[in-house]
């Protein structure tokens, strides 16, 4: 069966959209769309999942269930995906009947770190040099420039999960043991000064639309903070990073919200860490300090609606929200979720998971005032009554 390539005509108010995952992404995803009028279905397997208790509909599926995937397409306008890991097979199933974006070929990219680096390549954007690792013969030809280094699962790693750091040829060889010998990607470990993102709408006419660069700090592989505007980058490094973005969106004809991550290096170059096939967690704070969300930018993009592009109307500073804040040593609490409403621009938003666990996303604070200083003030003082480091420590 062809490939159904052509957006839905339905206008909101008469169309459903669906959402692959029912994680919180998917949740927020949910929100904007009911927001706009549409209808929406998730398929997850999960009952509790947070986007499925949302939803005017939630299929308790598996994503590559034939018969979950048929109920989901024969209900749904257009379909996109919450997270880089639902099999991009079942995109592909879903785009023989449905309007599918990102496309399973976008999706299947991002989920393979040696085909994400070779897009890279292949858009003109630069890179941390890096090698495949596949076999012992890939092993053994790794050249001694490239350590240290960090050695990457090449699918499935996240949030600092499937990485280990290596200084020498027996550490790397120890690693690649560790982590059962699946292919890998080993990354020079470059001087880095600071994290950035920048979060491109793409529409099916190849129109773009950009958020503001966002300005990230991560503690432990999981990102805590992001700041916009950005502090520490440069309108020229902003305007780089961006036309990056929309090359390396433009490159795959994607579809949909990205987000790309870059490093700013001690020598102030500018290279790409890695992309992320949907709204993400630095882009949260356009929920509260721009004019379009992120998620509502996934619902024009997938729908065909005009991508307007996204003002910011406040600074802000975005909170990440762990399960650890739920607990004071191994007792179990609720956070002093009313002394931090109390203060001024402060914006909560709380993912609906039933269980608090220690490094599980719960929630994100977002932080908005007239100037970026205010912002990050009022950002610390939050951060202190939840027991956070202070939002500028690493």
């Amino acid at each position: 069966m062809a490939v159904v390539t052509g957006l839905p005509t339905k206008l909101p108010g008469e169309a459903t959209l669906g959402v692959m995952g029912g994680g919180q992404l998917g949740r927020m995803f949910v929100h904007a769309a009911q927001a706009l009028g549409y209808r929406t279905v998730v398929l997850d397997p999960d009952p509790q999942s947070p986007a499925g208790l949302v939803a005017h509909e939630h299929i308790h599926a598996d994503y590559l269930d034939a018969a979950g995937l048929a109920r989901l397409a024969e209900q749904c306008d257009a379909i996109t995906t919450e997270f880089e890991n639902v099999p991009a097979q079942a995109l592909n199933t879903l785009a023989e009947r449905r309007f599918v974006a990102p496309s399973g070929a976008a999706v299947a990219i991002c989920q393979d770190r040696a085909d994400e680096k070779a897009h890279f390549t292949a858009s003109g954007v630069a890179c941390a040099p890096h090698a495949v690792i596949r076999s012992q013969a890939d092993l053994d030809a790794v050249a001694d420039a490239l350590l240290p280094g960090i050695l990457k699962t090449a699918r499935m790693g996240y949030d600092g999960k499937g990485q280990q750091r290596v200084k020498t040829r027996a550490e790397l060889a120890a690693a690649w043991e560790a982590l059962k010998r699946v292919p890998c990607v080993l990354e020079q470990m470059l001087p880095l000064k600071l994290e950035l993102s920048v979060i491109v709408a793409r529409g099916a006419d190849g129109q773009v639309v950009q958020f503001p660069v966002q300005q990230n700090l991560h503690r432990d592989g999981i990102l805590a903070v992001t700041q916009v505007p950005a502090p520490d980058v440069s309108e020229a490094m902003q305007a780089e990073a961006g036309a990056s973005a929309a090359r390396i969106a433009a490159s795959m004809d994607y579809v949909g919200v990205l987000c790309v991550e870059f490093f700013v290096l001690q020598d102030g170059r500018l290279v790409v860490n890695e992309m992320a096939p949907r709204p993400h967690n630095s882009g949260h704070y356009t929920m509260d300090a721009c004019e379009v969300s992120q998620f509502e930018a996934q619902v024009r993009a997938m729908a065909g609606l005009p991508l307007c592009a996204p003002r910011l109307h406040s600074a802000a500073v975005m909170l990440n929200l762990l399960g650890d804040q739920w607990f004071d040593g191994s007792q179990e609490r609720t956070p002093a979720w009313d002394r931090v409403l109390a203060l001024p621009g402060t914006h909560l938003h709380l993912y609906g998971k039933t269980e608090a666990r220690r490094g599980r996303k719960m929630g994100h604070l977002n932080v908005t005032a007239a100037t970026p200083a205010e912002a990050l003030r009022v950002a610390g003082e939050a951060a202190a009554i939840l027991g956070l480091p202070a939002p500028t420590a690493a």
